[in-house]
Formats: C-alpha cells, sequence, structure tokens
C-alpha cells in the first residue's frame, strides 16, 4: 500500500494517528519532537564506544538497549557521523530496540585492518562492511535506517541482502548508484548542485580537502540543511570524526569511482553489476524526505516509487528540515524507524 504523508505523525499504512504500540512505547518517554528547535542544538554523546574486528575493518559503534530485543542498525552519511543519531538512538532503546550505529570506513574510530588493503570508497565495499559488522555481532537480521551515503548503503543491504534486512527507512529514496547512468549530462543546474564531485575528481581538490576538511564539512552542512541553526559544538563534535586518516582516501575514492575515474575492486565486479541493474527493494519501506533538503535529491518519490516492491509510505518531514534528517527531525526518524518495524 502506498500513502504519501506530509507529516511524520501518521502510521506506516496511512492511519490518522501514531499507531497505539507507538503511543505506548513513547508515552514512558514523552512523545518526541518532531524537530530540534530553531536556534538548539544537542550536545549530548554516546561516551565511550565499542570496537569489533569484522570483515577487512575495525568498526567503532555505539550500543544501546536491551542486548536480546530486536535490532535496528542506523547509517550516517557524509560528512557526517554516528552523532546524527544521538538523539534518535535513545528512543528506539526506550522502545526495547537494541540499536547499533556504526562509524563508516573513513570515519570516527573505524579502522582497517591492514595498511596494505586499498582504501576503497565504492559502494559495494561500503555495504560488504556493513554485513561483516551483522556476522562479527552473531546478527542475523535487522532494520535498517540511514541518510546519505547511509542510505545507500541500507538500501544496497536491502536489494541483495533482504535475508539481513527486516526493514528500511531511508532518507531520500532509491540511492543505489549505476556509474554508467550517472555518465549522461544532466541540466545546468543540477551539475552545479555537485559541484564539490567535480571538486574532488582533481589533484586541487584533493588537496583543498585535506587541509579544509572541516571548513568543508561546514560549508556543506550548511548547504544541505539551509534552515538548521546547529552550533559550533554540535558541528564540533562530529567533525572530529572526519580527522581519521583514512577520511580523504575513502571520500575522493568513493566520489572518483562514481563519476568512472577510478578502478573499484575486481572482487565487488558481480556486486556492483546486480547494483547497476537497479534490483527492486521488496522489505517493508518507509522513505523520509525533509521539506528544506538543499542537497540533490528527486522533486517527490516518482523517479524512484517503482523500486520498492513491498509495502511502502513516503513522508515529508515539514518545518525546515534539511539533508541531516535524523539529528534534525529526531522525533519523527525513530517513529518511522518503529512505524516500519512493524509493518
Amino acid at each position: 500500500m502506498t500513502k504519501h504523508t506530509k507529516l511524520s505523525r501518521r502510521g506506516f499504512l496511512g492511519t490518522t494517528a501514531i499507531g497505539m504500540g507507538a503511543v505506548a512505547e513513547f508515552a514512558l518517554m514523552g512523545a518526541p519532537r518532531a524537530q530540534t528547535p530553531a536556534g538548539t542544538s544537542s550536545t549530548a554523546s554516546f561516551g565511550t564506544l565499542r570496537q569489533v574486528d569484522a570483515g577487512l575493518l575495525n568498526v567503532g559503534y555505539a550500543e544501546l538497549g536491551p542486548v536480546n530485543g530486536p535490532v535496528v542498525v542506523l547509517l550516517h552519511g557524509w560528512p557526517y557521523d554516528i552523532h546524527s543519531f544521538v538523539e534518535v538512538a535513545p528512543l528506539l532503546a526506550a522502545a526495547g530496540y537494541r540499536v547499533i550505529v556504526p562509524h563508516l570506513r573513513g570515519h570516527g574510530s573505524t579502522h582497517f585492518l591492514s595498511k596494505d588493503t586499498l582504501r576503497n570508497g565504492q559502494q559495494a565495499a561500503v555495504a560488504l562492511d556493513i554485513i561483516a559488522l551483522l556476522d562479527a555481532l552473531k546478527i542475523r537480521k535487522a532494520v535498517f535506517a540511514g541518510f546519505d551515503w547511509g542510505a545507500r548503503t541500507a538500501d544496497i543491504v536491502a536489494a541483495l541482502w533482504p535475508e539481513r534486512c527486516l526493514a528500511l527507512v531511508s532518507v531520500s529514496g532509491y540511492l543505489i548508484g549505476n556509474r554508467e547512468a550517472i555518465k549522461a549530462p544532466l541540466p545546468p543546474a543540477a551539475e552545479y548542485a555537485w559541484w564539490y564531485q567535480f571538486y574532488f575528481a582533481t589533484d586541487h581538490g584533493r588537496a583543498g580537502y585535506e587541509q579544509n576538511r572541516h571548513e568543508f564539512a561546514k560549508l556543506i552542512w550548511r548547504t544541505a540543511s539551509p534552515k538548521w541553526a546547529f552550533d559550533d559544538a554540535v558541528f564540533a563534535r562530529s567533525a572530529a570524526s572526519l580527522d581519521n586518516p583514512d577520511h580523504v582516501d575513502i571520500v575522493i575514492h568513493n566520489y572518483r569511482w562514481r563519476q568512472s575515474l577510478a578502478d573499484g575492486e575486481r572482487a565487488y565486479d558481480d556486486l556492483e553489476r546486480r547494483l547497476a541493474a537497479g534490483p527492486l527493494i521488496a522489505v517493508p519501506t518507509i522513505v523520509l524526505e525533509g521539506d528544506a533538503n538543499g542537497a540533490p535529491h528527486a522533486t517527490g518519490d516518482a523517479p524512484f516509487r517503482k523500486k520498492f516492491s513491498g509495502k511502502y509510505d513516503y513522508r515529508v518531514i515539514s518545518g525546515g528540515i534539511g539533508h541531516n534528517l535524523p539529528q534534525e527531525a529526531p522525533g519523527a526518524f525513530a517513529q518511522a524507524v518503529l512505524d516500519v518495524a512493524r509493518a
């Protein structure tokens, strides 16, 4: 069933109020706000992170909630980090979920086990990191939710490994990439929105990002979320994760790989062929979009709606919500996770 929802307070199957189960869960902690009020920012912290060897990486991750609860994996984007979920995760944990929030490769305390491993940012490699994390933590299935790089990664897990994915919350929809399709020129205004992708294609851009990664990230935050009044402390908390020694290599490779300017690894060729075909996502899905998202994104869900073949809802979160939707509207994001998990 498809239901276009203007506000986040409606149920997954088109009801006009939050589901009764969610009401009971949220009553214990007070109803979550739909967004962080203008001029305020949370400076909460996850505290000490856990570390686990998983595949090619030692992954740094936050974990909240009961160890025997149903699992939710929250995946951040670029140039952000796990603190995008610092208010979402406690809401889900209080509702009985085991919440796992990992730093993606090249971010925070996540690091490669070998100095010889290619610092590869291609989409299949990042997705396999998350499958390896599930295996390392002995998690069979989880609900996945994310935005930006995290939404792409969650989409890939849902499409290629549906047996590991119970349900999906994806900000901005279907983000699985096709390098051949990207080669087609876009109208100038659309190309302009991707300016940093072209900047990163040059040696000058790589050097500029290496030298000015915090200033660069703050510019992206402001552009992608023009109405989000984050403060310096909130930005600095996440910007520290960009100081990871592999960060620049991963980011530059990611964007050059998308533009077919850098090779991937042959080990991922079969997965990339499957992803380039645009596989359907059959698990229950809620797509979220902020009404003030300044990052490149589809207008409405018509361009990608047919990629979701299972239960589906599309929600536009109003109130000046930008690209970093879980941090700007933690209540709406948490509600979507709860709703899709019950679908």
